[in-house]
C-alpha cells in the first residue's frame, strides 16, 4: 500500500533523521517529491511512504507523537486529453516533472504517479484540461 503526506516538521525536529529511521523501524520505502526546509523555523516535506498498512499506521501515529503535523494528500489531479490544447503553460509550473512534453507525439503528458496535487497547473490551464478530484 502506498500514501503521500504533507508533512510539517517544527523547528527543533528539521535536523533529525526521523524519515530514515522509521523506513528501516517499519520496513518502509520512500520517495520525496517535494521538500522545504526554512532553518530555524519549519520543514515541509511531501512524501510516498510505501509498505504493509499495519507499518504506515505505526509510522504516522509516531510522527504525530514527537509533534510532526502530518496531512494525507488524499486529492488527486487529473487530465482530461480532450480539453488539453497541448499550450505547455503547465509544463514550467510543476514542481515534480509531473506533466511533460512528449516530442514523438508532440503532445503535453501527464504522470499522476509524480503528481503531489499542487494545483499550480490547474490555476494556469486556460481550457481547465487540469482537474482536482477528492
Amino acid at each position: 500500500m502506498e500514501r503521500k503526506f504533507v508533512l510539517h516538521f517544527p523547528p527543533t525536529l528539521i535536523d533529525k533523521p526521523i524519515i530514515s529511521e522509521l523506513v528501516r523501524k517499519y520496513d518502509l520505502q520512500f520517495n520525496i517529491l517535494k521538500a522545504y526546509i526554512t532553518p530555524e523555523e519549519e520543514g515541509n516535506l511531501v512524501l510516498a511512504l510505501k509498505g504493509e498498512e499495519k507499518n504506515l499506521d505505526k509510522a504516522v501515529n509516531e510522527l504525530e507523537k514527537i509533534g510532526v503535523k502530518v496531512q494525507f494528500l488524499k486529492a488527486e489531479v487529473k487530465m482530461i486529453e480532450e480539453k488539453c490544447i497541448h499550450c505547455t503553460v503547465c509544463i514550467p509550473l510543476c514542481p515534480t516533472s509531473a506533466i511533460y512534453y512528449e516530442k514523438e507525439s508532440l503532445s503535453v503528458k501527464f504522470d499522476p504517479e509524480k503528481c503531489i496535487a499542487c494545483g499550480m497547473c490547474i490555476k494556469a490551464c486556460p481550457t481547465k484540461a487540469m482537474v482536482l478530484t477528492i
